[in-house]
């Protein structure tokens, strides 16, 4: 079959990117004749792909993103392909990816996270967010799609309430994990880990990890830590990740009496090994459409504690993988969930089992549910194509 796989950037690095690769090589490796079709690109993952760039020239972040969904739209107009599977934000799709979620809900959960109103925000009159949710109305609008894979319920269940979306048109696929990459350390190693990392045996660390701080509830952790750290004297909170407003949360740490036992790492490029040598992955999320990192956290055997406004949450068994807590959470239920795994029993029984969930959501059977869908996709509506074409 002829299939186009549509997103503006394809390259080597990034989440959708790997995605976009993984598929696009997959499915030449089964014969079917693939199109990338995109603003720039890498280099093709199989001899057989060709490229279709379509680069319009215009000015600003903006404008490109709806240039290159207007271009998108002429190019399928005048090109036949038995199946286009959308990865980004375009309007003209059988299958799209709604890896992000719902940019309305984005920018919803980021104002709570602001403490304002989304409404009355100053960032939602920007014009990349007005076209962003102008390419997501058209994206979702009735007969616009086939098929909408999710990353999560959470994502599936906004969508259905908010575009109408129906349930039997949209297939749920959480993100896959490398397994290979994200393990459990043997005692030895993670012992060496936490030295390099400068974290003493006794010490109970919870790690928060990722970028986007405001989004992901830095500040409310940062309270709920105080309240740990009240109770719990061994306690520390390390944060990795990179994100321009550091110093203030620095400046909150030190306003809230725990700077001395709060560490900022900055950005790591070895996430596997920060998530094996700590003790609790904590994610204090006010959105995140799946959260990889809850995922390779449970990968490395090591609980999570998060809240139902993260995708991946799904995954987590609370009692059994780690505690999930509300979306709107306040320091004081945090804080609890957190004491919890200060049991260092607890922590133990939970990693075979946090491993073994991991397991059930591997890279490679997240890739073989996605082609599945996308050929299933492509002989139906080869099917319908041929029997309109038998009754007229």
């Amino acid at each position: 079959m002829r299939i186009a796989l549509v997103h503006m950037r394809h390259a080597q690095v990034g989440g959708t990117e790997r995605i976009l690769n993984e598929v696009s090589r997959r499915l030449s490796e089964r014969g079917h004749e693939v199109t990338l079709v995109c603003r720039s690109h890498a280099e093709a993952t199989h001899p057989s792909q060709r490229f279709v760039v379509l680069r319009s020239p215009v000015i600003g972040s903006a404008w490109r993103m709806w240039a290159f969904a207007e271009a998108v739209e002429k190019h399928l107009a005048r090109t036949t392909y038995d199946l286009v599977f959308g990865l980004g934000r375009t309007w003209t799709q059988d299958v799209l990816r709604a890896s992000g979620g719902s940019h309305a809900a984005w920018i919803e959960q980021l104002s709570k996270a602001q403490g304002g109103s989304w409404r009355d925000a100053l960032w939602l009159h920007a014009l990349k967010n007005r076209l962003a949710l102008r390419i997501e109305r058209r994206a979702y609008a009735p007969g616009a799609y086939r098929r909408v894979i999710t990353n999560s319920n959470l994502v599936r269940d906004d969508l259905a309430a908010r575009y109408a979306l129906p349930l039997d048109k949209t297939e749920v696929i959480y993100n896959g994990v490398d397994l290979a990459r994200f393990r459990p350390r043997a005692e030895s190693e993670r012992a060496e880990l936490r030295r390099g990392l400068g974290w003493s045996a006794d010490e109970i660390v919870f790690l928060f990890l990722g970028k986007g701080f405001a989004r992901k509830g830095l500040e409310r952790g940062l309270r709920a830590f105080r309240e740990l750290a009240a109770m719990e004297p061994r306690a520390r909170l390390a944060i990795a990740g990179e994100d321009a407003g550091q110093p203030w949360y620095e400046a909150l740490a030190r306003e809230l009496g725990v700077a001395e036992r709060v560490q900022f790492l900055g950005l790591r490029r070895d996430p596997e090994l920060c998530l094996a040598a700590c003790d609790v992955h904590f994610l204090p999320t006010w959105y995140d459409s799946f959260a990889f990192t809850v995922l390779e956290a449970l990968a490395c055997g090591t609980p999570v504690v998060t809240t139902t406004s993260a995708g991946a949450a799904e995954l987590v068994d609370s009692g059994i993988h780690g505690s999930v807590v509300s979306g709107a959470a306040e320091a004081a239920e945090l804080a609890a969930a957190l004491r919890v795994w200060c049991d260092p029993e607890r922590r133990r029984a939970s990693t075979g089992r946090a491993r073994a969930r991991a397991e059930l959501h591997g890279f490679e059977t997240t890739m073989q549910r996605m082609i599945a869908v996308l050929e299933r996709v492509a002989l139906e509506r080869a099917t319908t194509v041929d029997r309109r074409t038998r009754d007229s």
